[in-house]
C-alpha cells in the first residue's frame, strides 16, 4: 500500500482537514480554491458562496439553507465571534457543498476570494422598541468594511445585502464599491424577499389559499411605510375590500414588529429571514447559472422613480439584475402609499450616502 505524504490517503486527509482550517494567508486561500481542492471527486461543480455574519440569528439558519442548496459547491462562513462552532456543525451535513470558516477580520479577505455571491446579514438585529433608523450607525459601519472587503478580493461578486437598515446599507455598499471603482449597480441588491413572502402568506390566510400558489408584488423599501404591498396585482387575481386592504398593508409593513414583540426581547425575525433570504439567493443562483424567466423583488438602483433606489420586480441573470420591470397599474390607494413611501425613502438613502462619504 502506498505510504506518506503523497499517498492518496494522504491527500485524501489533506483536502478534508483543510475544509475546516481557515487558511493563514490569502495567497493560500487562491490556491486552495484552485481545481479538485474546491470537491471531493466526482461532485458536480457549483458557485462559491459566502455568508458574512454566519454566526448570528439570520447568519446560522442561512448557512444551513444554503448548505443544502444543489447550487453552492463551496461555502464559506465568516463572522467575528464563533464561526469554528458553526462551520463544523453545518460541515457535517451530507449535502454536496463543501464549507470553511473564516474568523475575525484578519480572516475576511481570504472568505472573501473567488466568490460568486456573496450574502450579508452581518450586524445587530432590532430589539423592542428599535426602529431600524437606531440600528444605523453600528450596522452601517459594518456593512461599509464588508463592502471594502468585496470591493477588493471579488468585485464581480452578486452581492445580496441584508443588514438593516436596508433603505441605508445598500446606499452605503454602492458608495464603496464607487470608490473602489468596482461599482457594477446590476450586481448589488437589497433582500426584500421577506415582504414578500409575508405578503404571500397573509395574503393566502384571507383568501384560504396555500401562500405558495399566491404571488404578491412588494415594491418600495425594507421599513414600515415604505413597505408597498401592491394586492392591486396579487396573482391569483382577486378583489378586496377596503377593509382588507387596510389589514393587509398594515400587518405586512409591521410584519418585523409583530415578531420582535413577540419574541420579547429574545430577539427579531431570524428564521423567516434566513428563509427568505435563502430564496432569493437561490434565485440569484439560477440566473447565474442561465435559467431563463427569474422575477423577484428587490431593492436595487432604478430609475422606476426619481428616487435613486427603489424596490420592484427585477429579471434575473448572468449578470445580476438583467431588466428592472415596472411597476405596472396602481390603484388610488397603491399612489398614496407610493407618495407616502417615497418621502421615507429619500430621507433613509440620503442618510446611507451622508454616511458613506464622510
Amino acid at each position: 500500500m502506498e505510504q506518506g505524504a503523497d499517498s492518496p490517503a494522504a491527500r485524501r486527509m489533506a483536502r478534508v482537514a483543510s475544509h475546516l482550517r481557515p487558511p493563514t494567508s490569502q495567497m493560500e486561500e487562491v490556491a486552495i480554491l484552485k481545481g479538485s481542492n474546491c470537491r471531493a471527486k466526482g461532485a458536480a461543480p457549483g458557485f462559491k458562496v459566502a455568508v458574512l455574519g454566519a454566526s448570528g440569528g439570520i447568519g446560522q439558519p442561512l448557512s444551513l439553507l444554503m448548505k443544502m442548496n444543489p447550487l453552492v459547491s463551496v461555502l464559506h462562513l465568516y463572522d467575528v465571534v464563533n464561526t469554528p462552532g458553526v462551520t463544523a456543525d453545518i460541515s457535517h451535513m451530507n449535502t454536496g457543498a463543501v464549507v470553511r470558516g473564516f474568523l475575525g477580520q484578519p480572516q475576511l479577505e481570504s472568505a472573501l476570494t473567488g466568490m460568486d455571491l456573496v450574502i450579508i446579514p452581518a450586524g445587530i438585529p432590532r430589539k423592542p422598541g428599535m426602529t431600524r433608523d437606531d440600528l444605523f450607525n453600528i450596522n452601517a459601519g459594518i456593512v461599509r468594511t464588508l463592502c471594502e472587503g468585496i470591493a477588493k478580493c471579488c468585485p464581480n461578486a452578486i452581492v445580496n445585502v441584508i443588514s438593516n437598515p436596508v433603505n441605508s446599507t445598500v446606499p452605503i455598499a454602492a458608495e464603496v464599491f464607487k470608490k473602489a471603482g468596482t461599482y457594477d449597480p446590476k450586481r448589488l441588491l437589497g433582500v426584500t424577499t421577506l415582504d414578500v413572502v409575508r405578503a404571500n402568506t397573509f395574503v393566502g390566510e384571507v383568501l384560504g389559499l396555500d401562500p405558495r400558489d399566491v404571488n404578491v408584488p412588494v415594491v418600495g423599501g425594507h421599513a414600515g411605510v415604505t413597505i408597498l404591498p401592491l394586492l392591486s396585482q396579487v396573482n391569483p387575481p382577486c378583489s378586496f375590500t377596503s377593509e382588507e386592504i387596510s389589514y393587509l398593508t398594515s400587518r405586512i409593513q409591521n410584519g418585523g414588529t409583530e415578531v420582535v414583540e413577540a419574541k420579547a426581547g429574545a430577539g427579531s425575525a431570524t428564521l423567516s429571514m434566513a428563509y427568505a433570504a435563502a430564496k432569493f439567493a437561490d434565485a440569484c443562483l439560477r440566473g447565474l447559472r442561465g435559467d431563463a424567466g427569474i422575477v423577484e423583488c428587490s431593492y436595487i438602483a432604478s430609475q422606476v422613480t426619481e428616487l435613486p433606489f427603489f424596490a420592484s420586480k427585477v429579471r434575473l441573470g448572468r449578470a445580476g439584475v438583467e431588466e428592472v420591470l415596472p411597476l405596472g397599474p396602481l390603484n388610488e390607494f397603491e399612489r398614496a402609499g407610493l407618495e407616502k413611501a417615497q418621502g421615507e425613502l429619500a430621507e433613509s438613502i440620503r442618510k446611507g450616502v451622508a454616511f458613506a462619504n464622510k
